[in-house]
């Protein structure tokens, strides 16, 4: 008998496995329980009943070729024998051990081995076909493809946000009530939220019925539920790049059902061959004279008549089976199982970017599709990258809350109420709950799509997009044509610009920053920017071989011109001739050696930036007398060695930045700038200040740090207006008593000198407190007590 550990061991595996077993899989297996269930039956009947009775047959030893027992036969039967007689010297009647014996002794040598093993050989055939039913299951090449499939499977099921993504579709395409036939499975869609586990297997198999629905109400997901399936995401996609290699479970299923076929083709024929060869008499010749008198023997099976009946029933069993494996062969190579495509889920989703599979994966959902088809549209929620993308923002919305973003606002630098957010997945549609935001920056967020909820940020003027790409509705676009007034954009490639950002008509000021592939470097074709009637400031971050032909577009408006070059040379400047109102510019990075002449034709210039170049000589400053607006210079970063002496010709100059250059002197025509206020050249190898800086009376910040000055002229303290004066990093060893004449100082760096002292005459300058005296702890403890409570005076 087969142990009942055993079967219950095989009942158990059922419900794992079952979604993986089509309807010919579940036939065979009941034709297999009742097969098994004829087989322990007719075991039973061979424990617990005699199994042959014989009575000795009184024949003559001439006659013994002859088939005993044949008058016992039906009717029909021509060849009859005649009377029984007795056999001389020995007695009829036997003893019961004589009997026993008889009986025994015929069973195993005159009873066939097809009548006497029958439900035997039931039970074993009826384990292999179990075997080999569920051998794909347990091979060790395809279990654990199977088991894991399975269980992504149940969970994505069973997932509450499988519910909600499908209730969405729903509603998106149902806009009012609907009255008709619905099936059962989108009936279990909706009504799955809050079910799990066989609630809802329980209600998708409920049957269609004639309903009034209303558009579904979409579920509210907790933040663990989004975690989970966020999990699940990450699960599909390593699984079916594992699975798509291969083909190890279509062709396991196929061998699987090549066996089945074979055994049963074997077991229908010798089973037809041997059925007849259950009888109930049975003719038995033993030589056991000498032990019962008699030679031949008639004998009944007494459960014959049962086993031939089984057996009828065991054959018409194993022939539903046969055709049942004859079909899979059937269905396994007429149909291409190797491809699985998901059309009509896009369909019915909306989830267009749901991808095809193939291989192992593809069999599996064909196999999916023969149980239950709504599995497979279950599953395929989390093969879509637009299911996902619902998933985070999802849980975008949960994670970042009105009450938290608003934390996060502070002032920028404009003055402007600024919500910085970086590295998202994604963009929160709380966002567009705070209503008082007025600058948007958005870094190294993913694919933004901005929402028509965009509309509510009705103080929104500045937007920056840093590594963010954004897709923008044509409604918002309509809503920021006009409202927007900054815009910064950072990306890879200039190409990468949104298109849309070139159509805010609104906007004063543009900055943008990315690279031109290299085929398009050098004739830097930027988009047109006609539509930016309202332009005032362009910032091009780049590698630019000329400026953008498109600048001109907004010649007649334009006033700050930025360009960065990233030490890529700039060539062609003579568009620049066109900027007529331009006010500031800048040419950083740009691989100048020289100061480019188109910039002289710029009358309403006033703030000129050539930092970082490769200026070794600035002899056309003096062409910056055509310039009569210009009021600050910046030539700080370069290589200058030296200052032309015709620099005093730049009467109105305000600002000079000569830092981080290679100057050794300066002309002491410097001095004939009157309208100077700030001069910057520190970072040099000066050695000594021409005493003629003594004439800029107006001169109020001067920097000449990190410098190599040993002395100071004493006309340098004539400047009565000098608020800021640095002086660290020389090689002073005094400082003139006179500094105290600069009544105005409120900033004053001597670190980094050779100074023993400092003079107590910097007690006479009253704007100069202690922070902002940048000196040596002890110089400043050897001032005088009087001196010290002064400038820490609040």
């Amino acid at each position: 008998m087969i142990p009942v550990a055993e079967f219950k061991q095989f009942t158990e595996q059922q419900p794992a496995f079952k979604v993986l077993k089509p309807w010919w899989d579940v036939l065979a297996e009941y034709l297999t329980v009742a097969m098994l269930m004829i087989g322990v039956f007719g075991c039973t009947l061979q424990v617990t009943q005699d199994k042959i009775i014989c009575l000795p047959s009184h024949e003559s030893r001439e006659n013994l070729s002859q088939a005993p027992c044949q008058q016992l036969l039906p009717q029909g039967v021509s060849e009859q024998i005649g009377g029984l007689r007795e056999v001389s010297g020995l007695k009829n009647n036997l003893d019961l051990q004589q009997y026993s014996f008889i009986n025994q002794l015929c069973y195993e040598t005159a009873l066939h081995w097809y009548a006497k093993y029958f439900p035997y050989l039931v039970v074993i055939h009826t384990l292999i076909f179990m075997v080999c039913t569920s051998f794909w299951f347990k091979f060790p090449g395809t279990s654990s493809k199977i088991e894991h499939f399975i269980s992504i499977l149940g969970k994505c099921f069973d997932s509450p946000w499988t519910t909600r993504a499908l209730s969405e579709v729903s509603g998106e395409n149902h806009k009012g009530p609907v009255v008709g036939r619905v099936p059962a499975a989108a009936v279990a869609t909706v009504a799955g939220a809050g079910k799990t586990g066989e609630d809802e297997k329980e209600t998708v198999l409920a049957e269609p019925e004639k309903v009034v629905t209303e558009p579904p109400v979409v579920t509210l997901l907790d933040k663990k539920e989004g975690e989970q399936a966020k999990a699940l995401f990450e699960k599909v996609k390593k699984f079916r790049v594992h699975v798509e290699e291969g083909d190890i479970l279509y062709t396991m299923y196929i061998r699987q059902t090549v066996l089945k076929v074979g055994k049963f083709l074997a077991i229908l024929v010798y089973n037809l061959v041997y059925v007849e060869k259950i009888r109930f008499l049975v003719a038995c010749r033993a030589e056991a004279s000498g032990v019962t008198g008699y030679a031949s023997f008639c004998c009944s099976h007494t459960k014959a008549h049962l086993f031939s009946k089984l057996a009828v029933c065991y054959i018409a069993f194993v022939c539903v089976y046969g055709l049942a494996c004859l079909y899979t062969l059937c269905w396994l190579f007429h149909r291409p199982l190797k491809e699985y495509s998901f059309r009509s889920v896009r369909e019915e989703t909306g989830m267009g970017d749901i991808p095809d599979v193939k291989n192992d994966f593809a069999f599996m959902l064909h196999l999916i599709d023969q149980y239950d088809s709504l599995y497979s549209k279950r599953f395929a929620v989390f093969l879509s990258e637009v299911s996902e993308s619902r998933l985070k923002q999802l849980n975008l919305n949960h994670e970042w809350t009105p009450e938290k973003l608003r934390q996060k606002l502070q002032r920028n630098a404009r003055g402007r109420l600024e919500l910085a957010l970086c590295m998202l997945p994604g963009l929160p549609d709380t966002v567009f709950e705070l209503g008082e935001v007025e600058a948007l920056r958005l870094e190294a967020i993913g694919d933004i799509a901005f929402p028509p909820g965009l509309s509510q940020l009705v103080q929104l003027q500045e937007l920056s997009l840093l590594h963010s790409p954004a897709r923008l509705p044509f409604s918002s676009q309509v809503f920021l044509r006009d409202r927007l007034k900054v815009i910064r954009v950072k990306c890879e490639e200039l190409r990468e610009v949104p298109l849309w950002v070139f159509g805010l008509r609104g906007l004063e000021e543009l900055h943008l920053e990315g690279l031109f592939p290299p085929e398009l470097a050098r004739a830097a074709a930027l988009e047109s920017l006609r539509e930016l009637k309202q332009l005032k400031v362009l910032s091009l971050r780049s590698n630019a071989g000329k400026v953008p032909a498109s600048v001109t577009d907004v010649a007649g408006h334009l006033q700050r011109l930025s360009l960065h070059n990233d030490g890529a040379r700039l060539l062609a400047l003579n568009s620049l001739k066109k900027l007529a109102v331009l006010r500031e510019l800048e040419l950083v990075a740009c691989g100048l050696e020289r100061i480019p002449h188109a910039v002289f034709s710029l009358g309403a210039l006033q703030e000129l930036d050539l930092k970082d170049n490769h200026l070794r000589s600035i002899e056309e400053v003096l062409s910056f007398q055509h310039c009569r607006k210009l009021v600050t210079l910046k030539l700080w970063h370069n290589q200058i060695a030296y200052v032309p002496e015709h620099v005093r010709k730049l009467r109105g100059l305000e600002q000079l930045h000569l830092s981080h250059n290679k100057l050794e002197t300066l002309p002491a025509q410097l001095g004939m700038c009157s309208s100077l206020r700030l001069l910057d050249v520190s970072h040099n190898g000066l050695r000594a200040v021409p005493p003629e800086l003594g004439l800029l009376q107006n001169l109020q910040h001067l920097a000449v740090s990190y410098n190599a000055l040993e002395t100071l002229p004493e006309e340098l303290f004539y400047c009565r207006k000098l608020r800021t004066l640095l002086l660290g990093y020389n090689h002073l060893s005094q400082l003139s008593p006179q500094v105290g004449a600069l009544r105005a100082l409120s900033r004053l760096e001597l670190r980094g000198n050779r100074l023993e002292a400092l003079p107590e005459e910097l007690g006479s300058c009253g704007g100069l407190k202690k922070a902002g005296l940048l000196v040596e702890d002890t110089l400043y403890e050897g001032l005088p007590a009087e001196v010290r409570d002064k400038m820490e005076e609040e």
